[in-house]
C-alpha cells in the first residue's frame, strides 16, 4: 500500500484539507504584504535641497527656491542639486543674499546638496528614504534599492535552510519557527536605528519568510490526494492576489513606514496561535519511522472527513508497509537535473525561463512611478490585475498549449516594455495601460511557468526542478531592484534590460516541448526515452509510455490495481485527473 492509498482510506479532500488550506492562507497573505512592502515603505517623494532660512510666507518661498534652485527640463526644482551663490531674479526683494548673485560670470554652476533635502510630505509621513541622517536620495539613491535586493537575497539562503531543516525537523515545527523568526525580525527592523541595521534586519526577515514558501506547500498537499491539488491551486493565488490588495488598503491608512512595516508583521501572532490546529505530515512522519504519531493524525483526519476507518485499515503493520515504501524513494539532489542530455536541455531552458518571469514581474511591480496615479491607486490597479490573468492562463493552456502560452504572454510583456519606451511620458493614460497591461501578461507568465515546468521533468525530479527554477527564478527578482538604477545611464534603460530579457525568455521557451497533450513523465529514463523518439521522427509523438508508467501514475491517483497490472478506470481520463492534480499542484507554489 502506498500513501495516496492511505490517504484515500480516510479522505484525500474534506473538512479536514479545507480547514487546513484556512490555515495556510494567513502566510500566503503575510507574503506579499512582505514582498511588495518596499512600494511604500521605500517610496521616495519629491523632495529638494535643505535651504536654511527660507522665508515663511508662501509666496515669497517660491521665490526663494527659483533663486536658491535650478530647474529641470520639465520646469520641476532640481533634486540633487543647488546654486553654489543665489541667484538675481528681477522684480524681487528677497534681500541682500538673494540679490547678488556672488558667482562668476555667465552660466551659474551648481554644486551638491550640503545641508541634507526637505521632502514633500503629502503623501507619505515618512519612509526609509525620509529617514533622518539616511537621506537615501541622490549619491546614495542605490542604497534604497540594495534593501530590497538583499530582501531577496535573505529569501534565497533561507529556501536552502528551511527545505534542510524541515526535512529533518518536520514541516510543523518550522512553520512555527518561521512565524516567530518573522515576528521577531519585523519588529527589530521597525526599530531600527540606522541603515546598516534596517538592511541586516529586513535580510533576514526575508530568509524567515522563505520558510513559507518552502513548508506551506507540503504540508497542503502532504495531505491533499492528487485529484483535488486544483482547488488548493485557486484558493492559494486568491490568497496571493488578496494580500496584494490588501497592501494597498493598508498602505493608504498607515503613511509612516515603521507603523506599516509593524501592520505588515503583527499576523504572525494568530499565525503562531494557529500552529495549534496545523498538523504534521503524515507522510513526512511516516518517513521517521514515527508511525503511532502519523497513525493519530491520520484517524483525526478520518474523524474530521467522516470516514468509518477501523483499527486494521490504519494498524502499525499497515503503515510500517508505507514506511518501507517511502524510504525506498531515493532523493535527489539539484546535480540530478543535469545529468542526462534532455534533462541538461529541459534545466538551462527553465533557468532562463524562470529568470525572465521574475525579472520583468518585480521589475513592473516595484516600480509604479510615473503613472499619473498615487501609489495607492496604482498597487490597487495592478494587484486587481492579477486576477483576470490567472483567469486568462486556465482556459489558454488547455487551448493553445503550454509552450506558446507561456511564449505568448513573456512576448507580450516584452512588448509593452518595449511600446512604453516609445511613448511620451507626458501621455499618462497610455504608460498606464502598458503598465497594466505589462503587469497582466507578466503575471500570466508566472502563473503558466509553474505548470509549464512541473509537466517538463519526471516525477522523481519534479520537486528538486521546481526548487531549483524557483532559486533561479528569486535571483531574477533580486536584481530587478538593482536594474532600476540603470535609469541614470538613460532613462529607458531599465525598461529595454526588462524588455530583452523577457523576449529571450520568450524564445527559449520556444525550444522546449509542448506538454499539453503529453504523458507525463514518471522517471529519467522516460525523459529520455521522449527525446529520442522526438530525435528519430522529428515531431513529438503521442505514443503510450510503458505500462510500469500507467501502473505508478495510476497508483499515485488510488486506482485499484489488479494483478495483471491492467487498470479497471479509463486511462485517458486518469490522465487527464493527473494532469489537472498536477496543475493545481504547481499553482500553489505561485506564492514564491
Amino acid at each position: 500500500m502506498g500513501f495516496e492509498e492511505l490517504l484515500a482510506t480516510v479522505g484525500g479532500f474534506g473538512p479536514f484539507q479545507l480547514r487546513n488550506l484556512l490555515l495556510m492562507a494567513l502566510p500566503r497573505v503575510l507574503l506579499p504584504m512582505q514582498i511588495l512592502l518596499p512600494v511604500f515603505m521605500a517610496a521616495v517623494p519629491a523632495h529638494h535641497c535643505a535651504l536654511p532660512g527660507a522665508p515663511a510666507n508662501l509666496t515669497q518661498q517660491d521665490l526663494w527656491l527659483e533663486a536658491h534652485l535650478p530647474k529641470e527640463t520639465d520646469g520641476s526644482f532640481s533634486s540633487c542639486l543647488r546654486f553654489a551663490h543665489p541667484q538675481v531674479l528681477p522684480n524681487t526683494t528677497l534681500g541682500t543674499e538673494a540679490q547678488s548673485s556672488g558667482g562668476p560670470e555667465g552660466e551659474p554652476f551648481t554644486v551638491p546638496c550640503s545641508q541634507g533635502w526637505e521632502y514633500d510630505h503629502s503623501e507619505f509621513f515618512s519612509t526609509i528614504v525620509t529617514e533622518a541622517q539616511w537621506d537615501l536620495v541622490c549619491e546614495q539613491r542605490g542604497l534604497n534599492k540594495i534593501t530590497s535586493t538583499c530582501f531577496f537575497v535573505g529569501m534565497i539562503l533561507g529556501a536552502v535552510v528551511f527545505g534542510y531543516l524541515s526535512d529533518r525537523f518536520g514541516r510543523r515545527r518550522l512553520l512555527l519557527v518561521a512565524y516567530v523568526s518573522s515576528l521577531v525580525l519585523g519588529l527589530a527592523s521597525a526599530a531600527s536605528v540606522n541603515y546598516i541595521m534596517f538592511v541586516i534586519t529586513r535580510t533576514l526577515t526575508g530568509s524567515a519568510l522563505a520558510g513559507f514558501t518552502i513548508i506551506v506547500l507540503p504540508l497542503e498537499l502532504e495531505w491533499l490526494d492528487v485529484a483535488h491539488r486544483t482547488v488548493a491551486g485557486v484558493i492559494s493565488t486568491i490568497f496571493w492576489t488578496g494580500g496584494v490588495l490588501l497592501l494597498a488598503l493598508v498602505g493608504y491608512l498607515i503613511r509612516s513606514w515603521r507603523w506599516l512595516l509593524l501592520a505588515a508583521t503583527l499576523p504572525c501572532v494568530p499565525g503562531i496561535i494557529s500552529i495549534w490546529w496545523v498538523p504534521e505530515s503524515a507522510r513526512w512522519l511516516l518517513t521517521q519511522g514515527r508511525v503511532e504519531e502519523a497513525q493519530t493524525y491520520l484517524f483525526r483526519c478520518a474523524e474530521l472527513n467522516g470516514r468509518p476507518v477501523g483499527e486494521d485499515s490504519l494498524s502499525k503493520e499497515t503503515l510500517n508497509k508505507v514506511v518501507t515504501m517511502e524510504r525506498e524513494l531515493q532523493r535527489p539532489s539539484y546535480l540530478s537535473l543535469f545529468r542526462t542530455p534532455q534533462l541538461r536541455h529541459i534545466s538551462l531552458c527553465c533557468m532562463v525561463l524562470w529568470f525572465g518571469v521574475n525579472i520583468s514581474y518585480y521589475g513592473l511591480t516595484l516600480d509604479v512611478s510615473g503613472l499619473g496615479l498615487n501609489v495607492y491607486q496604482t498597487q490597487l490597479l495592478l494587484g486587481a490585475t492579477e486576477l483576470p490573468s490567472k483567469i486568462t492562463v486556465y482556459f489558454l493552456v488547455r487551448q493553445v498549449g503550454r509552450r506558446f502560452t507561456e511564449a505568448g504572454m513573456l512576448l507580450g510583456a516584452a512588448l509593452t516594455f518595449g511600446i512604453s519606451m516609445l511613448v511620451s511620458l507626458e501621455t499618462k493614460f497610455w504608460i498606464t495601460t502598458l503598465v497594466v497591461l505589462g503587469k497582466g501578461f507578466s503575471e500570466a507568465a508566472f502563473t503558466t511557468a509553474y505548470l509549464f515546468t512541473s509537466e517538463l521533468y519526471p516525477t522523481v525530479l519534479r520537486q528538486t526542478g521546481l526548487g531549483f527554477t524557483a532559486l533561479i527564478g528569486r535571483l531574477g527578482a533580486s536584481l530587478a531592484p538593482l536594474a532600476i538604477l540603470l535609469d541614470g545611464i538613460w532613462l529607458m534603460l531599465p525598461k529595454l534590460v526588462y524588455g530583452g530579457i523577457a523576449l529571450l525568455a520568450a524564445c527559449t521557451v520556444l525550444l522546449l516541448p509542448e506538454t499539453k497533450v503529453a504523458q507525463l513523465p514518471e522517471t529519467i529514463q522516460d525523459v529520455e526515452r521522449k527525446r529520442k523518439k522526438i530525435c528519430k521522427s522529428g515531431t513529438e509523438t503521442k505514443d503510450s509510455p510503458p505500462e510500469g508508467l500507467y501502473r505508478s501514475w495510476e497508483q499515485r491517483a488510488g486506482i485499484p490495481m489488479p494483478k495483471d497490472g491492467v487498470a479497471t478506470g479509463n486511462r485517458t481520463a486518469t490522465w487527464k485527473a493527473l494532469a489537472v492534480g498536477d496543475f493545481g499542484h504547481l499553482s500553489c507554489l505561485g506564492i514564491l
